[in-house]
């Protein structure tokens, strides 16, 4: 068997129709169905049995919209017939945290349907991004067609942010955001990096429309693919407890039809993508359909851009098999194109066949998420204070985003430190958050002329890079703890009220609080922040 070094083969699990009946309900206590802007609170879709909810609790900002109803009538999936659109500020995200947590593979879709909602005519464009990262442009084709944006991502904290982003070029909006949990044993793809959808195919599909749940145990969308000049092969078999599926688990619905070449050799596809430097994944799904007579076989070579990808293969009957990239990616041939095919080979009777086909670009995430212990430190420092800053997705990254009142330090390829936070004048209440000890790497806290209340705690002086701490204009009490009065000695610029620093003990601390009350009085931070659609062709 000649092989290349791009691909793995995955055989055959087998499932009965019980185990998939379970299995999917299992997934779907794990899915997140968001339906954007809805006035309802939840619903459950008819089509699919999913149940929805409104994003109140996912998002902060945006206001909730309908589409016109020349549009509605034109889509039968409720989900795109309200939008949340976000008309204040830059970036505007979602947080979602599934219940698998961290280090799991999700897969991950955003689908947009403008619908004329504003009564505007004017169909915006703007940034879509998975964290700190950039996921796609988000450009619709007219008010009617809805896109949809997919990616299969392993995250390295509790919660994804999926973050809309203004570019000047109208107002981001969303109909729907959807998490869907997958085998971690599947669409695995180099580190750093995620697999984003660029085309999933059902070939000689019987009904003229995309399958998904319940169909699909994972919710993936499976659009039919229509050529006439391969023959269409089905089975005459009803029940999924027939087949054998792998850990793909292709929906019943797909993986029982097939095209196959009618009177030809080969069949093959080819497109050209807009970035010839795109890396391509390849996940085909086979199947034999039909019980092959004594002298009958079927056998053929699998080839990218003239090379061999895989073969020879037999797919077997009644068996799924699924033969996908693993490595490198596939790049575009000299002439700009992916073309595949697949090849008779000389012992073959028969011709070849294709059951379902998904491919995915490799998405590349170089960019480094804050320190997810000290994105938690602040996440719980805004709701104990009720921040009403846009402080939404990652705190530092990137840096055109960061949150307000906050420097970060930006060192190659590790993680942003938060390294000043200004709070002044912000309306704060209670004491100060004991959160602030997990910022380690703060060198500025600023928060001057709020209304806080009770002692200076003692963990301030545990902050080893802490150099400017201001504290005046609030109501606390001393003492100052010593070794907070020991570090202003040593370094430490710390401007805090006469008050406070008359409660405390020390003489010699009593003694020096003048001086770091006038040189602190001006408080300064000098700190800088370091810095869907495409064409295919079927080969005639």
């Amino acid at each position: 068997m000649n092989m290349s070094d791009h691909f793995v083969l995955t055989i055959l699990l087998l499932t009965s129709f019980l185990t998939v009946l379970v299995q999917g309900q299992n997934k779907s206590e794990g899915f997140i169905s968001i339906d954007c802007g809805t006035s309802n609170s939840s619903y459950t879709d008819e089509t699919t049995g999913i149940s929805y909810i409104s994003d109140a609790n996912f998002t902060e900002n945006g206001e909730n919209k309908e589409i016109t109803p020349a549009y509605k009538v034109q889509t039968d999936e409720k989900q795109f017939w309200s939008v949340r659109s976000f008309s204040q500020g830059i970036r505007n995200c979602y947080s979602l945290k599934p219940i698998q947590g961290k280090n799991n593979r999700y897969l991950i879709r955003a689908r947009f349907m403008y619908g004329n909602y504003d009564n505007k005519n004017q169909i915006p464009t703007f940034d879509l991004y998975l964290g700190v990262n950039l996921w796609n442009t988000v450009v619709l084709n007219n008010a009617w067609t809805p896109l949809t944006e997919e990616i299969i991502h392993s995250p390295l904290s509790d919660t994804i942010y999926v973050c809309l982003v203004n570019t000047g070029s109208g107002t981001p909006f969303i109909s729907v955001l959807e998490l869907r949990p997958l085998d971690n044993d599947t669409y695995q793809s180099e580190t750093g990096s995620s697999l984003q959808l660029f085309d999933r195919i059902d070939f000689g599909s019987a009904a003229n429309q995309v399958m998904r749940f319940k169909d699909d145990i994972f919710d993936r969308l499976w659009s039919p693919f229509h050529a006439d000049i391969w023959r269409p092969l089905n089975t005459s078999l009803k029940n999924v407890n027939n087949i054998n599926k792998n850990s793909y688990e292709q929906p019943f619905t797909v993986i029982s039809t097939a095209y196959s070449a009618r009177n030809r050799s080969f069949m093959g596809l080819f497109w050209k993508p807009d970035n010839i430097t795109s890396e391509f994944y390849f996940y085909m799904h086979f199947m034999e359909l039909q019980v092959l007579k004594r002298k009958q076989s079927r056998e053929f070579n699998i080839s990218i851009n003239g090379e061999l990808w895989y073969g020879p293969f037999a797919p077997s009957y009644l068996n799924a098999t699924t033969i996908y990239s693993v490595g490198s990616g596939i790049t575009a041939d000299r002439n700009g194109r992916i073309q595949i095919l697949l090849n008779k080979t000389k012992n073959s009777t028969l011709p070849p066949l294709i059951n379902a086909m998904e491919i995915y670009q490799l998405k590349e995430l170089s960019r480094q998420e804050t320190n997810e212990k000290e994105v938690d430190a602040m996440l719980n420092i805004k709701s104990v204070y009720g921040v009403t800053r846009n402080w939404q997705g990652d705190p530092c990254s990137p840096l055109a985003y960061s949150w307000e009142g906050l420097n970060c330090s930006y060192y190659g390829t590790n993680s942003p430190q938060i390294t000043s936070l200004n709070l002044s004048s912000s309306g704060l209440k209670g004491e100060i958050s004991p959160y602030i000890a997990n910022l380690t790497f703060i060198q500025l806290l600023d928060f001057s002329n709020n209304n806080l209340h009770g002692n200076v705690p003692a963990f301030l002086a545990e902050l080893s890079f802490l150099k400017f701490l201001n504290l005046k204009g609030n109501n606390l009490t001393g003492p100052v703890p010593d070794a907070l009065l020991r570090r202003s000695n040593n370094g430490l610029s710390l401007s805090i009220d006469d008050s406070v620093l008359g409660n405390s003990t020390s003489t010699t601390n009593q003694t020096s609080s003048s001086s770091r009350s006038s040189r602190t009085n001006k408080f300064a931070a000098p700190l800088v922040a370091s810095v869907g659609g495409f064409l295919l062709h079927w080969v005639l």
